[in-house]
């Protein structure tokens, strides 16, 4: 081989072994920087780990302290986990125990639960579904159940849901809807037995009534002053029974919604009160703060206010008499009050008073169902009565209404 050959070999290896030298270090590079990345990519890795046992561990916690029922179930109805109420609910004895929630679905309901199960696939919630299960002990329960798929990567994998008992609520509703129905029966029953024993005992009133003033009228020449005062007795007590009867209808109509709720003006029906009633000359009525509008039935509002006022009146004893009526808002309710200077009430019988036929004061006028009315009313508006008096200087009621 010549020395040219020779010399351009050499060459030739000369660039080779530097080419490859400079291809080393630049794979000993590359591989320094993998190295690094692979440590920090294991440290990332390591942290991530120990995050997700983390959060892993507080999602068990939030798990199984769920109050209600939790259940995970495949696309098929399949129970993949479930908590400890879930496992009391369904009558499992145990969390591992397998079954099928659509198996448990009573027969009545399965078109139900299909059409909700349906609903859920293409909505990927459903909230407030109610149906009937049959538990593993065979025990028949209406469930409440709110629930969500779960996706991965956008495809829909499994369902979760929680489940709650609502049988026992679901028997008190029931029977709460029963009673108010056998209360509204007995109430239209209570109301005509009402009006018939108002018209049968009113009926022989009048009748005697009328015979004590023909026997007035055809003895008028013979009767002495002790006869004529006995019939006069006689002709009070028949008014004061009439006026009760009256009084106890009016108390058993009171509780009973007739008409339709409408807004009241109170100010307009004060005003209409003061030149109804019988107000003596020396007696004056002022409204203090103008009145608001509520609603309400009006008729009961004025038989509320009537006999507040009325009562007021009654019992004024001194010469110039003041009835005071005001009101302040409470914010839900508004409080009203009326004052007067009469004769006043002992605090031993604030309570009483508002109690059916507890009239203090025996009157041929009175019958002791003015106050107990007053409270029926004030109760059907969610409000509550009370009174502040001081004997012989004044009593002052107050009462709320609702807004």
């Amino acid at each position: 081989m010549s020395q040219d050959k020779i010399d351009m070999l050499q060459r030739a290896l000369a660039r080779e072994k530097a080419a490859r030298k400079q291809a080393e270090k630049i794979l000993e590079n590359k591989a320094a920087e993998l190295y690094e990345a692979k440590q920090k990519l294991e440290k990332s890795y390591s942290e991530l780990e120990a995050l997700l046992n983390k959060t892993d561990s507080q999602l068990q916690g939030v798990f199984e302290n769920i109050v209600d029922a939790y259940v995970i179930m495949d696309l098929m109805g399949n129970i993949l986990k479930m908590n400890d109420a879930a496992v009391g609910l369904l009558g499992f004895s145990d969390a591992s125990e397998n079954g099928n929630l659509m198996d448990m679905v009573h027969p009545t309901d399965l078109k139900l639960v299909a059409g909700t199960f349906k609903n859920l696939l293409f909505e990927g919630t459903v909230t407030d579904s109610n149906f009937k299960i049959v538990t593993k002990q065979k025990i028949e329960k209406l469930v409440h159940v709110n629930a969500s798929i779960i996706y991965d990567e956008g495809k829909p994998v499994a369902a979760q849901g929680i489940v709650r008992d609502i049988t026992e609520i679901n028997s008190l509703q029931i029977q709460k809807e029963r009673l108010l129905e056998k209360l509204e029966k007995s109430n239209d029953e209570l109301q005509e037995y009402a009006h018939i024993v108002s018209h049968d005992l009113k009926s022989p009133l009048r009748s005697i009534d009328a015979l004590v003033n023909w026997i007035k009228e055809d003895n008028k020449d013979k009767l002495d002053e002790i006869s004529l005062h006995n019939f006069s007795l006689i002709e009070t007590t028949l008014e004061k029974m009439e006026q009760l009867i009256s009084d106890v209808l009016v108390y058993s109509s009171v509780g009973v919604e007739t008409l339709e709720k409408e807004t009241v003006d109170l100010d307009a029906l004060v005003s209409d009160l003061k030149t109804i009633l019988f107000v003596p000359d020396h007696v004056s009525i002022s409204v203090i703060q103008p009145l608001p509008k509520i609603e309400g039935e009006k008729v009961k509002l004025q038989q509320l206010f009537q006999n507040l006022i009325s009562n007021a009146i009654k019992f004024i004893d001194k010469e110039v008499g003041l009835v005071e009526i005001d009101v302040k808002d409470n914010g839900t309710h508004y409080q009203f009050s009326v004052k007067d200077n009469g004769i006043g009430i002992e605090e031993k019988f604030h309570e009483k008073i508002f109690k059916i036929f507890h009239a203090l004061n025996k009157s041929k006028h009175s019958t002791g169902i003015g106050l107990s009315i007053v409270k029926k009313i004030v109760d059907l508006h969610q409000g509550q009565i009370w009174l502040e008096s001081i004997p012989n200087l004044g009593t002052t009621f107050f009462f709320t209404l609702k807004k």
